[in-house]
């Protein structure tokens, strides 16, 4: 699980608002600028999660976020395009004798129409995944109010 400290900035019975800092599990994420967690070159972060845990406007929190949808999204992202690539590539080039074309350009075409595929694909599983909780961030633990004096997040 990926954590990250945080103070909450606004809190209402169904959701809080979280204040944190962009830390190095951010930092070496090359979608962190576009990732909808915060502001776009900014180090500071706004994230609304629900509030299970009944915090309240001050509070000091940890934020979480599952490993397992990240990774399943990262490979949805930047493998499954590529894979797609490769295999419409290949069926490009297979079927271009049939079809008297050059088997480099015939690659190429079904391999980009296989490519823009993949990006349709994973638009309408993106749709399908922003609802689901377990691709969301949510809160793990509130912490002791002593706990806001050493954060750097004020």
């Amino acid at each position: 699980m990926i954590t990250e400290n945080g103070i909450v900035t606004r809190a209402t019975s169904d959701t809080a608002w979280i204040k944190t800092i962009r830390s190095a599990a951010c930092e070496s994420c090359s979608s962190k600028d576009s990732c909808g967690t915060g502001h776009h070159g900014s180090q500071e972060m706004n994230v609304a999660v629900k509030n299970t845990l009944g915090v309240e406007k001050g509070d000091p929190v940890v934020i979480g976020i599952e490993s397992k949808p990240m990774i399943y999204l990262s490979f949805l992202l930047y493998v499954f395009p590529i894979i797609l690539l490769v295999i419409g590539a290949v069926i490009g080039d297979s079927i271009a004798p049939s079809l008297h074309m050059d088997e480099s350009a015939s690659a190429m075409v079904v391999g980009f129409l296989f490519f823009g595929a993949a990006f349709l694909v994973v638009r309408k599983k993106q749709a399908a995944m922003s609802g689901k909780d377990e691709y969301k961030p949510f809160l793990v633990r509130k912490k002791s109010r002593s706990a806001i004096d050493s954060c750097s997040i004020l």
